[in-house]
């Protein structure tokens, strides 16, 4: 949390919060820092937490968990997909050439506030699927023969940022569509 503010004790935490703290135990437990017993307790405990003075005793014997400043994405001539609960760091940098991207937001692990992505994309298609009540911007996205189609707000909670350079290719920022129990 370089840059932030630090949250007041007494603040309420959110489910991304939780989350967070829930795969810092799952890394603690992994490099064996934790028991297995001592990982279900903590668990347990972090799921009923409700402030942040809650959640920090289950974490403060352990190191901070090191988040990755940038993720970097690179595909030729093939499909590149990532969705389910993955980690979004601040920056995501995609560079593809004659490929399918699909970065799907609406299930992940989010870092900060505002993500920036910087695409610089070639005879491809990116689609980015953000979380309702997200944002976004394509103001910085240098085009040619490409086609950019936002379908989502330019102010919000989540803000993405996209900047960088199509060229012969189209990119789609959109929510998750629902019909019934299908989600695409």
């Amino acid at each position: 949390m370089t840059g932030e503010l630090m949250p007041r004790p007494e603040m309420r935490v959110s489910d991304a919060e939780r989350n967070r703290v829930v795969e810092q135990l799952n890394q603690a437990a992994g490099e064996g820092r934790l028991t297995l017993a001592e990982f279900e307790d903590r668990i347990g405990g972090v799921l009923a937490a409700r402030t942040h003075a809650d959640l920090a005793s289950f974490t403060a014997d352990l190191p901070a968990a090191v988040e990755p400043e940038v993720l970097e994405l690179r595909s030729r001539a093939s499909s590149l997909k990532r969705a389910g609960r993955w980690v979004v760091p601040r920056q995501v940098v995609v560079e593809a050439r004659s490929s399918k991207i699909r970065l799907d937001l609406t299930e992940a692990v989010i870092a900060s506030r505002a993500v920036q992505v910087t695409l610089n994309v070639r005879s491809s298609s990116v689609t980015l699927v953000l979380p309702h009540g997200a944002s976004a911007s394509l103001h910085e996205v240098e085009m040619s023969s490409s086609s950019a189609k936002p379908r989502v707000p330019d102010s919000g909670g989540l803000h993405i940022v996209v900047r960088g350079r199509l060229q012969s290719s189209s990119l789609k920022v959109r929510y998750r569509r629902r019909f019934l129990r299908w989600r695409w």
